[in-house]
């Protein structure tokens, strides 16, 4: 067997694993345009090497099912049109059975085409392939999260957390300098807007070893953070308005006692954990309420040696912009990044539940501002 298909085997199976705790019910639930069923995830992540791959490089390969392409394309342009997004949970047939079995299908077609000596564009689409359904892997985990808190009755979907409790924070102190952004290791995967190694000057800035803990959040809460208008950005002051924000998503409060919802359940609220499930607005305005501010992506980035990362995807006051050179490539790979880069912020590091070995220093995550369905957290420079 040969490394490629291993790793191609072992991604695919982890998966499954992660559905596995899901009931037959749970697949088909979508209650927001921005979180996707997770039968819908199963799918796509097998439509991308279907598409992508064998039916682009495998001589009379024959599709699973013609209509796929149409149900699980998500948003490339350049192969047709597609199921509108706010739309997917209507798909109850193809069954969840049904796609199961897609994905047996095309994992035997891989096998075999993998068992032979590819080409490097080959290999290079199934390595962004198994990265895209990394990426996908950690929104199964937030899309049913979401989906499932709309449920009265806030079930979980695994038995225990991991605790994610923080140390004692302390202030560590970056030098100035001229420095070297982007990823530099060419024998390693990064996704192309990582892209593009360049030279930035940062003044000297003191950042934090830890993120921000629900404890210090709920102090800006209780101090009706939400409802003053001078710790908030113009638009995400309109954004509390419009929304009546009060209090982080997730967050209950019952019989005068804080709790929050997470993957097992509604608990009592640890105010030992990283805050989670922050806006950008949000994280802006607790930046302002103490009188500091986020870090931008470069400072991160020199910072992440230093630093504890990894519990949260990290907002920074960075809007997501190509680096210098930046090139959109040909064809449908060229719609992965690129044509995003308006309207976002960008957060650094990675969350627990992120899949092992999708995260280093140079991974540029990005959402619009107002996001709060991540793992999203905040760390802060003074």
């Amino acid at each position: 067997m040969t490394a490629l298909l291993e790793a191609y085997l072992s991604t695919r199976t982890q998966t499954e694993h992660i559905c596995s705790t899901h009931n037959i019910e749970d697949f088909g639930l979508q209650a927001a345009i921005f979180v996707s069923p997770t039968k819908w995830h199963l799918a796509h992540t097998t439509w991308f090497f279907e598409r992508m791959i064998l039916q682009e490089y495998v001589d009379n390969y024959t599709p699973f099912d013609t209509q796929f392409n149409f149900l699980f394309n998500s948003y490339y342009n350049t192969i047709g049109e597609r199921v509108p997004r706010d739309q997917r949970g209507m798909i109850s047939r193809p069954t969840v059975e049904e796609v199961y079995a897609y994905r047996k299908h095309v994992d035997a077609e891989m096998a075999i085409l993998l068992q032979f000596k590819i080409s490097p564009e080959i290999k290079d689409l199934v390595v962004l392939g198994l990265n895209h359904e990394q990426q996908h892997q950690e929104l199964i985990l937030t899309d049913i999260k979401y989906n499932l808190f709309q449920n009265p009755t806030y079930p979980g979907l695994f038995k225990q957390n991991n605790k994610e409790e923080n140390l004692n924070s302390t202030w560590i102190t970056i030098e100035e300098g001229i420095y070297e952004i982007g990823h530099q290791d060419p024998s390693s995967f990064c996704f192309d807007n990582e892209l593009g190694v360049h030279k930035v000057f940062l003044h000297e800035f003191n950042i934090a070893s830890n993120l921000i803990t629900n404890k210090e959040f709920l102090e800006f809460v209780e101090s009706d953070g939400y409802q003053k208008h001078s710790y908030w950005l113009d638009e995400g002051w309109t954004w509390v308005q419009q929304n009546k924000m009060e209090f982080p998503l997730y967050w209950k409060k019952i019989d005068a006692k804080w709790h929050s919802f997470n993957l097992t359940g509604l608990k009592r609220l640890n105010l030992n954990e990283p805050v989670s499930h922050i806006s950008f607005y949000e994280a802006q305005a607790y930046a302002n309420f103490v009188g500091m501010r986020l870090p931008t992506e470069f400072e991160w980035e020199i910072a992440s040696e230093q630093i504890h990362w990894g519990q949260r995807w990290e907002w920074t006051n960075s809007a997501y912009l190509p680096y210098p050179n930046f090139e959109i490539s040909e064809g449908a790979v060229g719609e992965y990044n690129g044509k995003f880069m308006i309207n976002q912020m960008v957060l650094r590091g990675a969350s627990g539940a992120t899949s092992e070995g999708h995260s280093r220093h140079t991974y540029r995550n990005f959402f619009h501002p107002e996001a709060q369905w991540q793992f999203t957290g905040i760390r802060l420079v003074k």
